[in-house]
């Protein structure tokens, strides 16, 4: 009755889970952080329609107190418009447009670095799990050879040193497994904030199929969001030179009036006006402009090289695990099953007890550093994608 009801237990958490694709799925529509850079880019794009439009006209009623019979008595009206200098209005816009690409490359980062969150999070959760049902395995095994081995001790008494020292390896197994639950807890709880949904259980099975070539995986660093990024930013930086330079030339302004007076004729004026670049502010903003567009490029080339630094290191992780796994998986497993298959049969004719735990922790421990080394290629390769700009 007991299997029957953990087994439909365990039927309904499958009903439930999620798998990783949904996840990030579900992530990238809802998280409020990329929310909030989505309504910065679409509010970039009112920006860019408003950028070379004309400065509102201005008008304006002057009054004088002179009496009616007064010539220079009128009532006046006054209408100004601003006139931007030729070019100045399209290098506004190619300014603002540089600003929202600027925006959206910076939607795309976050999205690369939200999957890479979740990817990660997930495989060390999987990592987890694999390792906490793994140590169940071991301990209802070291408790079974326990119970076996008990039913020689009132054959021997020297039976009795050897079961105390398999007890305290299965108290520490027990352990091991509690420290194991508060971890997928908390694992579950931080995916479940990547998310931005609650997530009680993961779908996922991963292995360790080949390893990729490294000059394929340098080729797409020419995605790299933080490259794009800052490309991006390096042409904002010279869009604002250029409006800087077209700032040193002043605009003009157009200004028409039409004055009404009781007793005389009325009359219209008309006349033409600019600002005196006196004081040289325009030149310190254009000098402050190619500054920064300066440190947009070195920044650039900056990220070029530490975006490959990234890589290679990734990469040298992923290698590393790949070779862990194989050994383990090609050479140390099959001697040590070899050597667990000998000692079980010694085990149960009464044999060596100190033995036996001491190959069974063995054991546990290879397979330990399997998941472990599967867990840690998929982060790294998951690390290479968040570089090669992936979002799935």
């Amino acid at each position: 009755m007991g299997q029957l009801i953990i087994g439909l237990l365990f039927f309904i958490g499958t009903l439930n889970a999620l798998s990783l694709d949904e996840v990030i799925e579900r992530a990238l529509d809802e998280k409020l952080s990329l929310a909030s850079i989505e309504a910065r880019v679409q509010a970039s794009r009112s920006a860019v329609e408003a950028s070379d439009q004309f400065a509102n006209p201005q008008i304006a009623y002057v009054q004088n107190t002179l009496d009616k019979a007064q010539a220079m008595h009128q009532k006046t009206l006054t209408l100004q418009q601003n006139l931007p200098y030729f070019g100045k209005r399209e290098s506004r816009r190619k300014a603002a447009l540089a600003q929202e690409s600027v925006l959206y490359e910076s939607l795309v980062k976050a999205k690369a670095a939200l999957v890479y969150a979740i990817k990660e999070q997930a495989y060390t959760l999987w990592e987890l799990e694999k390792v906490y049902t793994l140590t169940c395995d071991y301990e209802v095994l070291t408790q079974h050879t326990i119970d076996l081995y008990t039913s020689y001790s009132s054959i021997s008494e020297g039976y009795h040193l050897g079961i105390m020292s398999a007890t305290l390896k299965l108290s520490d197994l027990r352990i091991q497994k509690n420290i194991l639950r508060a971890k997928i807890t908390a694992a579950y709880a931080k995916l479940s904030y990547f998310a931005a949904q609650e997530v009680n259980s993961l779908e996922m099975e991963i292995d360790i199929v080949s390893m990729p070539d490294m000059t394929e995986g340098t080729r797409h660093l020419q995605k790299n969001p933080d490259l794009a990024l800052k490309e991006q930013e390096s042409k904002r930086e010279q869009a604002n030179v250029e409006l800087a330079e077209l700032n040193n030339y002043p605009d003009v302004n157009l200004v028409a009036g039409y004055a009404m007076r009781d007793n005389f004729d009325n009359y219209a004026t008309f006349g033409v006006g600019i600002s005196l670049p006196l004081y040289g502010s325009e030149t310190y903003k254009e000098q402050e402009a190619r500054k920064l567009a300066l440190a947009a490029q070195r920044a650039k080339e900056d990220m070029r090289g530490a975006v490959s630094a990234e890589f290679q290191s990734a990469y040298a992780q992923m290698r590393s695990a790949f070779e862990t796994y194989h050994v383990i998986k090609d050479e140390m497993l099959p001697q040590i099953e070899h050597m667990f298959a000998l000692s079980s049969s010694s085990v149960s004719a009464g044999g060596d007890l100190f033995k036996y735990i001491d190959i069974l922790l063995q054991k546990l421990r290879l397979e330990q550093n399997s998941i472990n080394a599967i867990a840690e290629y998929k982060r790294a390769e998951a690390k290479i994608s968040e570089l090669s700009g992936e979002i799935r």
